[in-house]
C-alpha cells in the first residue's frame, strides 16, 4: 500500500513538472496562435570571419554563435554546438549594426492644423486633465504609438540599422521615445526599452495655441514647466494635473533636445545649467562653426549627414545672392564630424535631415574622405548611442550576452563599392542582396531544350562580381545580353539574329555543380527548360570592395572662425595701448580741465580704459600712435531702442504679459549688423523686446563686441530693464478679430493696474508660505519693477496715455524710466520732469501712423528745453547705423547746441542705460569706448574711421577695404569650386533670392513662427 502511494507522489511529481515546464516555456506567449506553433530555438554558427567585436576591436578568423537573439560565443577556435546553421564567411567583414537615436519610425503622422495669421488661442483645446500648454506633451509615450513599418524598416536596414530610438517628433516637450528593433514582427516584438529617453525642443510643432509665438517664448515656457514640476511635486497643488505629473517622471531619463542651429544648443545648455541638466543634443550638422564653445557645453551631439548641394552660380548675378554663410557651409559641412572628433567632442550619427535616406552610406564615407577616422566613424555609428542610451553593454558591441544585431558586408564598411549582404536583427536574419559567387565567371554551354531537340549557345560571364558582363555567342554572332541577379535568381536576356523576339531566361545558379538552369517562354508560348554549364571554370572574380575613398583632409584646414559671417577675425583683435594725437575732442563733461570740446588734443587708451587726456601727451612705451589731424574724436554712440542681433522674433505678443521672456536669451552675436553699427560708430544699445503688448518682455543691454559670445557681449553690472508698450500696437487698432484684452487705452491703464494689483497679493502669498507658493515668472518680474530692481522702456506716443502709466507706476511706488518713441512728449514735458523719466525719441518721423498725426521734428528741443533727459533712438538697423546724423537734425529743428546734440546718442542714452559711469564720454578711468571721425560727428560727410569698444578696434576703415577684398576673394573662390563641381556632374541647386530680415518694433507676433511652419 505504501509503495503504490510512493508511485502516486511520484507520478504527481512528474506531473507537476512537466505541467510547470510547459507553463514556463508556453504560457510566455499573451496572443493566441492559430494552427501549429513553430518556435524554432536555432543555434547559428558564422565562421572565418573578420569582426569588429566594437568600435575599435577587430579579430580575424573568427567565430560568431547566436541563439535566440543573444550572441553565445564570440572569438577564435569556438567548437561549433551540434545541428547548427553555419556560414562560411571567409573574406566578409561583421560589424555591429548601426544604432540612431532620432527617428520618427513607426510613429503616426503628425496632423498639423492649418494656422491663420493673428488667429488667437490662448488656451489648449484638449478636455483632457492635461497642462496649460499643447506644445508641452510630457505626457506623450512613443511606445503606445509605435506601429512597425516593414518597408521603412527595410530600407533602414539596408543602411546597416538595426536599432533606432522613436518619437513623435511634436511639440517643445515631446514625451518618452521607445527603443526599437528593425526587425520583422509584430510592435510586441520589436519594442526593446519602452521609456527609454526625453525628447524636447524649441519648436511648438503642430499645437494651434498661439503661445509660444517666439524663441525666446519657447524657452520661457520650458524654464516656468520646470518650476512648475517642482511645485507640483510638493502636492500643494489640489488639482491634477497629468502632464506634470509626467513630467516629474522623465526627469532622470536621457534629455535629447532637438536644435536647428549650433546657436539654440548653446542656448539651450545654458537653459539646462539653470536646472542642473545635461542634454544630448540632435543638432543641424554646423557645429563645427562654433566648435569651442560647442565644446565648452561638456553636451554630446546626434549629428545629421545632410551635406548640401552646390548652388548653381553660372549666372553672377544669381551668384550675388548667395551668401557667405551659406557658401563657407557647402565647403566645410563634410568635415563636420571630423572637427568635432579633432576637438574631443562626443557625437553619433542620425538619417534625420536627409531628404533621401538611401545616401546615408553614400555621405558618410564622404564625411570619412573629408577626415573623420573610420574608428570614430563606427563609434559614432555603434557604441556612442548606445552608451548614451545606457544600452552599452547590450546593443552597439558583440559580447556573450549582447543582442544579436550585426551586419555582414562584402568588406571594409567605409570603401566605396562594399556591399552589406544580411542585417540580423535580434537573431533573425534579413537578406540585403545574395552573397556573390566568385566563380560565376566563367564559359559556359548554353543549351535550350525544347521538344527534344536543343539549340545551343556560349554564355561568357567576365569581369568582377559587383560589375559581371554576359555575352551570347550564337555560332559567328557574338551577342550583348542583359543579365541581373538578385536574392538568388537569375535573369538574362539576348536577342538572337535569325529571330526577332528577345530570349528570356530565369532561373538559379547551382553552387555546388557550378550551373545555371531555369525556364523560358518559347517563340510558340511553351515553356522549356535550360541550362547552362560550365565548360572553363578557370577565370574566376576576385573579390573588390572598391577602392579607398580620397581623402580630403578640410578638417585640417579648417580655420575656426567666430562668428561664422562676413568680417570676422582670424585672430580676435585685444586691447592695446594707443595715443590718438592732436585730435579734437568731444569729451561730454562739463567739469574739470576736460570739459566741452577740445581743440588740438591727444588721448591715451591703456588697458581697455582712458588713461590721459591732454595737449602733447608723450607717448607711452609700446604705444601704438594714431594721427587725428583734423579730425573728431569722440564717445562712441549708444542706441536706447535697438532690434539688431535678436533671433527668433522680437515679440511674445500673445498675451497681454510676458514679462517673463528674456531678450538675453536670444542674443544673436553672429548678426553682421553688429559690424555694420561699428561702422556707424555706435559702441552699445539696448536690445528691446517688440512693441505687441502692454508689458513686454525683458531687455538686454550690450556692448557691440564683434566676435564675442552672447554672453560676453552683455554689459555686466547694468541695471536690468523691461520693455513696456502703449497704444495702437498694444490694443491692436489695426486688427480687433484678434480677440486679446485690452483692446482700448482706457484698457491698457486698467491692465497694468491690474497686473500690479496681482503682483502685490503674489508677493504676500510668497511671504505667507515660501515653500507651497507657485514661481511664477511674470509675477516675479513685476515685483522687480515694483522693488526698483528692474527699469522700464515704455513705448509710447500719445500725451493721455504717458500721463497714465506715470499715475499707474506712482500708485504702485516705482517711476517710469524712459518713455521711448515719445512723439507727443513736448506736450506733457513738465510732467515727466516731476515724474523723473527720460524721453528718448525719433528725431523726425511722423505720419507713418495715426497716433504720430501731432509729431513734430522739435520734439526733442523742447523736452530737453524743459530739462528732460533726452535721447534720439533707431529702432530701425538702417538708421541705427545713422544716428550722428540723427542727431545733427535737432540742431536744425529746435536750435539745439552741437554739443548737447551730441549727448543725444551718447552721453543721455547711457544715463538712461544706467551705464554712463562707465561710458558715455571721454574722461579719464572711464571705459575706451570712442570713436575717430573724419570730420565733424553732425555732419552728413563724416566716416567714423576708427571704433573702440573696451579699447579694442573693432572696426578700422582701412582694415575695413582689406576684408571685403578678402570677403570678395574668398567668395569668388568657393564659386569656382562649385562651378567645377557641377561640371564634374555633382548636383545642384537652384538660387532662392532671401531678403534679410530687419526687426523692428511692431514685428508682428507670428512672423517667427510662420516663418518657421513655412520650411523658411
Amino acid at each position: 500500500m505504501q509503495n503504490s502511494k510512493n508511485k502516486f507522489f511520484i507520478a504527481f511529481i512528474v506531473l507537476f513538472v512537466s505541467v510547470f515546464s510547459y507553463q514556463k516555456t508556453v504560457a510566455q506567449q499573451t496572443f493566441y496562435t492559430n494552427g501549429i506553433t513553430d518556435e524554432r530555438n536555432t543555434v547559428y554558427a558564422f565562421t572565418n570571419a573578420t569582426i569588429y567585436t566594437d568600435y575599435q576591436t577587430k579579430i580575424t578568423d573568427a567565430t560568431l554563435i547566436i541563439k535566440e537573439g543573444k550572441i553565445l560565443e564570440i572569438g577564435k577556435n569556438l567548437s561549433i554546438p551540434k545541428g547548427a546553421i553555419t556560414q562560411d564567411l571567409k573574406g566578409k567583414i561583421i560589424y555591429p549594426s548601426f544604432i540612431d537615436l532620432y527617428s520618427d519610425y513607426g510613429m503616426p503622422t503628425v496632423e498639423r492644423a492649418a494656422r491663420r495669421r493673428r488667429q488667437l488661442q490662448l488656451n489648449p483645446q484638449t478636455a483632457y486633465a492635461y497642462g496649460n500648454n499643447e506644445a508641452v506633451k510630457a505626457h506623450h509615450k512613443a511606445s503606445e504609438m509605435f506601429e512597425p513599418k516593414e518597408k521603412d524598416a527595410d530600407n533602414l536596414r539596408k543602411l546597416g540599422f538595426g536599432t533606432l530610438l522613436s518619437n513623435q517628433q511634436d511639440g517643445i516637450v515631446r514625451g518618452t521615445s521607445a527603443l526599437v528593433f528593425l526587425g520583422n514582427g509584430t510592435a510586441q516584438e520589436q519594442l526593446y526599452k519602452t521609456e527609454a529617453a526625453a525628447g524636447f525642443s524649441f519648436n511648438k510643432g503642430a499645437s494651434t495655441q498661439s503661445y509660444p509665438s517666439s524663441l525666446m517664448g519657447s524657452m520661457a515656457l520650458l524654464r516656468q514647466t520646470y518650476l512648475d514640476g517642482k511645485w507640483y511635486a510638493t502636492g500643494a497643488v489640489k488639482d491634477k494635473n497629468l502632464t506634470l505629473e509626467a513630467w516629474n517622471t522623465i526627469q532622470n531619463l536621457p534629455q535629447i533636445f532637438e536644435v536647428n542651429d549650433k546657436m539654440n544648443a548653446l542656448r539651450a545648455d545654458k537653459l539646462g545649467d539653470e536646472f542642473g541638466k545635461q542634454y544630448i543634443f540632435k543638432g543641424n550638422g554646423d557645429e563645427y562653426q562654433a566648435v569651442d564653445l560647442i565644446k565648452n557645453t561638456g553636451a554630446s551631439f546626434i549629428i545629421p549627414l545632410n551635406f548640401p548641394n552646390a548652388f548653381d552660380v553660372n549666372d553672377p548675378l544669381d551668384a550675388q545672392f548667395v551668401s557667405f554663410t551659406a557658401l563657407k557651409h557647402w565647403e566645410y559641412a563634410a568635415s563636420n564630424a571630423a572637427i568635432l572628433e579633432k576637438a574631443g567632442i562626443n557625437f553619433a550619427f542620425t538619417t534625420d535631415g536627409l531628404k533621401d535616406k538611401s545616401k546615408f552610406l553614400k555621405h558618410l564615407r564622404k564625411a570619412v574622405g573629408a577626415g573623420l577616422s573610420k574608428t570614430a566613424a563606427l563609434k559614432a555609428l555603434t557604441h556612442t548611442p548606445a552608451n548614451l542610451i545606457g544600452e552599452g553593454n547590450n546593443l552597439g558591441t558583440l559580447k556573450k550576452g549582447a543582442v544579436a544585431n550585426f551586419i555582414i558586408t562584402s568588406g571594409d564598411l567605409f570603401l566605396s563599392k562594399t556591399k552589406i549582404y544580411q542585417n540580423w536583427v535580434k537573431g533573425q536574419k534579413n537578406e540585403i542582396i545574395a552573397y556573390p559567387n566568385s566563380s560565376y565567371a566563367g564559359i559556359y554551354d548554353l543549351t535550350l531544350e525544347e521538344d527534344g531537340k536543343s539549340k545551343l549557345y556560349k554564355l561568357e560571364v567576365s569581369g568582377k562580381e559587383d560589375n559581371l558582363n554576359y555575352t551570347i555567342i550564337d555560332g559567328k554572332d557574338t551577342l550583348k545580353a542583359k543579365a541581373n541577379y538578385e536574392k538568388g535568381i537569375f535573369a538574362l536576356q539576348f536577342s538572337p539574329k535569325s529571330q526577332t523576339e528577345a530570349i528570356r531566361l530565369t532561373g538559379w545558379y547551382d553552387t555546388e555543380g557550378k550551373y545555371w538552369a531555369g525556364s523560358t517562354h518559347s517563340s510558340g508560348g511553351k515553356w522549356i527548360s535550360w541550362n547552362a554549364k560550365n565548360s572553363d571554370s578557370n577565370i574566376e572574380v576576385k573579390q573588390d570592395a572598391g577602392n579607398e575613398p580620397k581623402i580630403n583632409e578640410t578638417s585640417e584646414t579648417f580655420k575656426p572662425i567666430f562668428p561664422f559671417a562676413p568680417y570676422s577675425f582670424q585672430t580676435q583683435p585685444k586691447a592695446e595701448t594707443v595715443l590718438i594725437k592732436n585730435a579734437t575732442v568731444w569729451t561730454n563733461e562739463t567739469e574739470g580741465e576736460a570739459k566741452g570740446i577740445l581743440e588740438n588734443t591727444d588721448v591715451i587708451l591703456v588697458d581697455g580704459k582712458i588713461n590721459k587726456i591732454g595737449k602733447n601727451l608723450s607717448s607711452p612705451n609700446g604705444a601704438k600712435t594714431i594721427d587725428g589731424t583734423g579730425k573728431h574724436l569722440t564717445s562712441g554712440i549708444i542706441d536706447e531702442h535697438s532690434h539688431i542681433a535678436i533671433s527668433g522674433g522680437v515679440n511674445e505678443g500673445v498675451y497681454a504679459n510676458s514679462s517673463e521672456v528674456r531678450i538675453a536669451d536670444v542674443i544673436n552675436p553672429e548678426d553682421v549688423n553688429i559690424y555694420r553699427h561699428l561702422a556707424g560708430g555706435v559702441v552699445a544699445l539696448q536690445q528691446l523686446h517688440g512693441s505687441a503688448n502692454p508689458i513686454g518682455g525683458q531687455s538686454a543691454v550690450i556692448k557691440l563686441r564683434w566676435g564675442k559670445t552672447a554672453e560676453e557681449m552683455r554689459i555686466k553690472g547694468a541695471p536690468e530693464r523691461i520693455k513696456f508698450a502703449l497704444g495702437e500696437n498694444v490694443k491692436h487698432s489695426n486688427w480687433a478679430e484678434y480677440g486679446r484684452y485690452p483692446q482700448s487705452r482706457m484698457g491698457v491703464e486698467a491692465f497694468l493696474t491690474d497686473a500690479f494689483t496681482r503682483a502685490k497679493e503674489y508677493e504676500a502669498a510668497k511671504k505667507a508660505n515660501p515653500t507651497t507658493t507657485r514661481t511664477d515668472l511674470q509675477m516675479e518680474t513685476l515685483l522687480e519693477i515694483i522693488n526698483g530692481k528692474r527699469l522700464i522702456s515704455c513705448h509710447s506716443y500719445v500725451a493721455s496715455e504717458i500721463l497714465a502709466t506715470m499715475r499707474v507706476a506712482e500708485k504702485f511706488g516705482f517711476k517710469v524710466n524712459v518713455f521711448t518713441h515719445i512723439l507727443e512728449g513736448y506736450k506733457v514735458a513738465p510732467e515727466m520732469v516731476k515724474h523723473g523719466v527720460a524721453g528718448s525719441t525719433f528725431s523726425d518721423w511722423w505720419a507713418y501712423k495715426y497716433e504720430v498725426k501731432d509729431a513734430i521734428p522739435y520734439n526733442a528741443a523742447l523736452m530737453n528745453q524743459a530739462g528732460v533727459l533726452t535721447s534720439i533712438n533707431s529702432d530701425d538697423a538702417e538708421m541705427g547705423r545713422r544716428l550722428n546724423q540723427e542727431a545733427a537734425k535737432t540742431v536744425k529743428y529746435g536750435g539745439v547746441s552741437p554739443e548737447e546734440a551730441w549727448k543725444f546718442v551718447t552721453l543721455n542714452p547711457a544715463k538712461m542705460l544706467g551705464i554712463a559711469d562707465r561710458t558715455g564720454s571721454i574722461k579719464v578711468g572711464k571705459d575706451a569706448d570712442i570713436v575717430l571721425w573724419s570730420a565733424n560727428p553732425l555732419s552728413i560727410y563724416a566716416k567714423a574711421e576708427k571704433t573702440f569698444v573696451d579699447g579694442i578696434l573693432y572696426f578700422d576703415r582701412e582694415n575695413d577695404e582689406k576684408l571685403r577684398q578678402e570677403l570678395a576673394a574668398e567668395r569668388e573662390r568657393i564659386i569656382q569650386k562649385m562651378i567645377a563641381a557641377k561640371n564634374g556632374g555633382a548636383p545642384t541647386m537652384r538660387i532662392k533670392f532671401k531678403k534679410e530680415h530687419l526687426w523692428d518694433c511692431e514685428e508682428s507676433d507670428f512672423d517667427y513662427w510662420n516663418t518657421i511652419n513655412d520650411g523658411e
